[in-house]
């Protein structure tokens, strides 16, 4: 059998090579490689998407994050809510401002923070809540909603690994006051490198973006505080244009191939699937994450599907509250008993639109397979 990468992005290029080639070189020609055209009818194209009034972009999903907590004056003596299950981006920037992190379990069937969890960790010294749509599916927003109108904080949405995933139809990154995305290259919208955008309806909130983004400044050589360098590349906004074309049809590819996943694992013992999005959210599936069960040993299987061909990522082995770097917080093991369950059960299978089925067949024989023996 030939291998089954995680992703293929090669494969992705191959079919947009001419389009996405034009595009490059139209903005080599141009002479305009930070700013321009290909970034303004980006971050318009992309507003339109999403569904809000402003696109800021920037050059990472992290300093999309880090902007979005500097802009709304979060600090020194602040807590942000946030899940302890994340890449460490999510949890970095807050202590990036100065704030603290204060994490609310998981609910193991989303992977998603558990918004009933919230209530018995707010403080008066909470500021703002950061949910995930982790691996593509939407988080309650409905629910985190009115918990943030009610308490009169601050709402921001990391979509990194969620763009063009909906709750009750409307695009994650419109419901916070700002939505934070990520077009790392193996995201459902990726660039050919870094890159990251941030959406609001508030115009002030997009001036203040837009400034702090480009060292603080207002107008050249005049610098109203201590902003930092962080703009997307011209050739990525264009390339991110003709990727944006395409996007809604490789959604749909990846439900796809969710669908067939699970019936083709359904079958398979001691495999927890995850859970269809159902109940107002429709997730885009950045990844397929499987738990197994805790009578099993998720690295041995690993390896075993290594061996036939069958790459797999473990997204993630460490809780947040679990790094070195956050002992001082005093989190001991089992204060968030789902997230420290999943970190150890979790196996995310290859998933990428250009995925056949013959090689899910594959996949799932193997697996079976690995887990049998």
């Amino acid at each position: 059998m030939t291998s089954i990468p995680p992703i293929d992005l090669g494969q992705q290029y191959r079919t947009l090579a001419s389009e996405v080639e034009t595009a490059v070189l139209k903005v080599m020609a141009s002479g305009r490689y930070i700013g321009g055209d290909s970034v303004t009818q980006f971050e318009e194209r992309f507003a339109d998407y999403v569904g809000t009034n402003y696109c800021v972009s920037c050059n990472s999903g992290t300093d999309a994050l880090y902007l979005a907590l500097r802009t709304l004056d979060i600090g020194e003596g602040d807590e942000v809510i946030t899940t302890p299950f994340s890449f460490f981006a999510t949890v970095e920037v807050i202590s990036a401002v100065g704030a603290t992190p204060v994490f609310v379990d998981i609910d193991p069937k989303t992977f998603n923070l558990n918004p009933n969890a919230i209530e018995a960790a707010l403080s008066d010294r909470t500021k703002a809540i950061l949910p995930v749509h982790l691996f593509g599916r939407p988080v309650n927003m409905s629910a985190l909603t009115e918990i943030a109108a009610a308490r009169n904080l601050a709402l921001v949405e990391d979509c990194a690994q969620a763009t063009g995933a909906t709750w009750n139809g409307r695009q994650v990154g419109s419901f916070g006051q700002i939505g934070c995305f990520s077009f790392f290259p193996t995201k459902n919208l990726g660039g050919f490198g870094d890159g990251g955008a941030m959406t609001t309806n508030d115009p002030e909130l997009a001036r203040r973006l837009r400034v702090l983004k480009e060292h603080g400044a207002t107008r050249r050589y005049v610098h109203e505080e201590i902003g930092i360098n962080s703009r997307l590349d011209a050739i990525q906004a264009a390339i991110l244009q003709v990727k944006l074309g395409y996007l809604d049809q490789w959604n749909a590819q990846r439900r796809e191939i969710a669908r067939r996943y699970a019936e083709l694992l359904r079958p398979v013992p001691h495999v927890v699937l995850p859970s269809e999005s159902g109940q107002g959210g429709e997730s885009v599936w950045n990844q397929y994450t499987i738990r197994l069960r805790a009578s099993l040993d998720r690295d041995r299987i690993r390896d075993s599907l290594q061996s036939l061909g069958v790459s797999t990522m473990v997204y993630y082995p460490v809780p947040l509250h679990r790094q070195p770097v956050y002992r001082e917080l005093g989190y001991d093991e089992g204060s968030f008993p789902a997230a420290e369950t999943v970190c150890r059960e979790v196996l995310s299978l290859p998933m990428f639109p250009e995925l056949t089925p013959d090689q899910q067949q594959a996949i799932a024989y193997h697996l079976k397979e690995a887990i049998d023996n």
